[in-house]
């Protein structure tokens, strides 16, 4: 005999301390699983404090606002008529201090927890088991791990039975863990709640992770992710259903707020399946009596969503990071310095996108040194997209500095930059924008930048963007629509501080320059790892030297969205003073 669940996986987006806002995000989105004729919804990690909450961890306030609003909530969804539906939710509970401080112990305080609300009531909860603590995960700092597989067993009102264990997120990540005493547990499903954050391709690595659980669980696994931008980090969803054999029953899109609906058949429940201590941790066991009864009308089918190509997963992290930085800090506007160069056109693209162009102020600073196609170029891209565009001259400002200070070769080139930063945040001041700044990641690498001058502003678009990926992006989003000048792609990059500069005039060829980031940033490869790649010895020595140095202009750098495995700032963590070099 089985049972048939009508499952919802509410792929949502919260927002980090809004605890009022989530809460009602969790009300709304649970009618319309109710409306769908859902049994059971489930929402993303830490839904009701948003995640990550980091040091708020900290604050005793902060901790009982979240397991306050838990019962409120449960009481709430009662109240709005969906006492039936059960709603799996995440938030932040705590069973003692703070981890820090000698009260503190290795077996109480802080949880990264869910709960299943049902008729008004928290009917069952689950503790996080696996904390990860690498990456930009810090949750061993933070968090004391749940030793227990909460199994919640549903009971239909004609009486039949289903086994659903809960998890969290890095529960999935982990063989041999939760997933194996699922299995132990003879369940007939896994619900795993997620704060996965985004980069590039992942999503070609989560598919075969969620079936190797599947089978490891012997049971379907429902994953829900949830979506948006939180500082750096941003969530791209990719919520799915796995078949213990593997097989993709539902995956939803990336980067859209969606709710899954599938009907699945679930075995019913064994009776004399075991609790207490099944190996890596102990199973618990609780009954959930409903008025569920089979599901009303056709059966649910979630679909399956198209994956997208690579540059148009990275298109849309960078816009939905950048929206939900701007609209969640409660900006209305961005402003930029429009130069007609490759790199502050990829990013007013970026700000049109995501946030419509009558938002979006650019702000061209000619000096004596730009060329008129760099004019030309940062005037048509104001004509293709409609941003607000405006010219301020700086050469006037720098020949006032220039008549009181006696500066020559690399000092007058940084002033220009400094003098454009003035302006910018001159007009921020006045007119209330917020500043975006256009270094890649290729020239935040070598310290290829102004400190207080082209690095200012407070969020920077490509700041895990190598430059290789940068001109990529471009062609493909001309693909889209045209919006950025042809020329800002073709021409030969250039900083324009000094007659006929160009990067390759202090930089190799980015080609080659991103080839050695990589390895040496994202790949964290020695010098030796590099030279047996087949780089060139004096090229990989100097580089290194390069990046090794820009250390404390990157410590000062706004933030930027993540789309790689290991970005500058949460992901990589290096002394500033340091005296450990690769090249000898």
């Amino acid at each position: 005999m089985t049972a048939t669940l009508r499952l919802a996986l509410a792929q949502v987006n919260p927002t980090v301390g809004d605890i009022a806002g989530n809460a009602a995000l969790v009300r709304e989105w649970s009618a319309r699983a109710a409306e769908a004729g859902a049994h059971l919804v489930a929402f993303p990690e830490m839904m009701l404090t948003g995640y990550p909450v980091e040091d708020l961890v900290f604050r005793q306030s902060f901790v009982d606002a979240s397991r306050e609003a838990l019962d409120r909530l449960a009481a709430d969804l009662a109240a709005d008529g969906l006492g039936e539906l059960a709603v799996v939710v995440g938030y932040l509970d705590a069973d003692g201090p703070a981890r820090l401080g000698a009260d503190s112990t290795s077996a109480t305080g802080p949880r990264d927890s869910l709960a299943l609300l049902h008729r008004g009531t928290v009917a069952a909860r689950y503790d996080k088991h696996h904390l990860p603590n690498y990456g930009v995960f810090d949750e061993d700092r933070y968090f004391v791990p749940g030793d227990t597989l909460t199994v919640v067993r549903l009971e239909w009102a004609d009486g039949s039975q289903a086994d659903v264990a809960l998890t969290i997120c890095e529960d999935i990540w982990q063989a041999g863990g939760p997933f194996a005493v699922a299995a132990a547990a003879r369940v007939g499903l896994v619900v795993n709640i997620n704060g996965s954050p985004y980069e590039l391709n992942k999503d070609d690595v989560r598919l075969p992770l969620v079936a190797r659980r599947a089978a490891e669980a012997n049971a379907p696994v429902a994953y829900v992710n949830m979506i948006g931008g939180q500082d750096e980090l941003v969530f791209d969803g990719d919520s799915m259903i796995v078949a213990a054999d593997g097989t993709l029953l539902a995956r939803g899109a990336q980067f859209d707020p969606a709710l899954l609906v599938h009907d699945l058949q679930l075995p019913e429940a064994d009776p004399d399946a075991p609790t207490g201590d099944l190996g890596a941790m102990k199973a618990a066991r609780h009954l959930v009596r409903t008025n569920w009864g089979a599901p009303v009308g056709p059966p649910a089918d979630a679909g399956i969503a198209d994956r997208l190509a690579d540059e148009a997963e990275v298109w849309q992290a960078l816009v939905l990071g950048l929206r939900d930085y701007v609209r969640k800090n409660g900006a209305k506007s961005i402003l930029l310095g429009l130069s007609g160069g490759i790199d502050s056109s990829v990013v007013a693209a970026i700000a049109v996108d995501a946030l419509g162009a009558e938002h979006v102020v650019g702000v061209s600073m000619p000096s004596g040194h730009s060329s008129q196609h760099s004019r030309d170029d940062a005037a048509e891209m104001a004509q293709l997209t409609g941003l607000d565009y405006r010219v301020e001259p700086i050469q006037h400002m720098v020949d006032s500095f220039l008549s009181n200070l006696n500066l020559s070769g690399l000092a007058v080139e940084n002033l220009q930059a400094r003098v454009r930063a003035v302006i910018l945040m001159a007009l921020s001041n006045q007119e209330g924008h917020l500043v975006l700044t256009t270094g890649n990641k290729s020239e935040l690498a070598v310290g290829y930048s102004t400190l207080y001058g082209d690095s200012v502003g407070a969020f920077n678009p490509l700041k895990d963007v190598p430059k290789t990926l940068v001109w990529k992006l471009a062609r493909w989003r001309n693909t889209v629509s045209p919006v950025i000048p042809v020329s800002s792609i073709e021409k030969p990059p250039s900083a324009e501080l000094r007659p006929g500069q160009l990067d390759t005039d202090s930089l190799p060829p980015y080609e080659q320059l991103d080839a050695i980031v990589a390895g040496y940033v994202d790949g964290d490869q020695g010098r030796d790892e590099l030279l047996a790649a087949g780089h060139d010895q004096a090229l990989v020595d100097r580089i290194l030297r390069l990046i090794d140095g820009a250390e404390y202009k990157r410590r000062q750098s706004a933030p930027g969205t993540k789309i790689s495995f290991k970005s500058f700032g949460r992901d990589r963590r290096l002394p500033i003073t340091n005296r450990w070099r690769e090249s000898r």
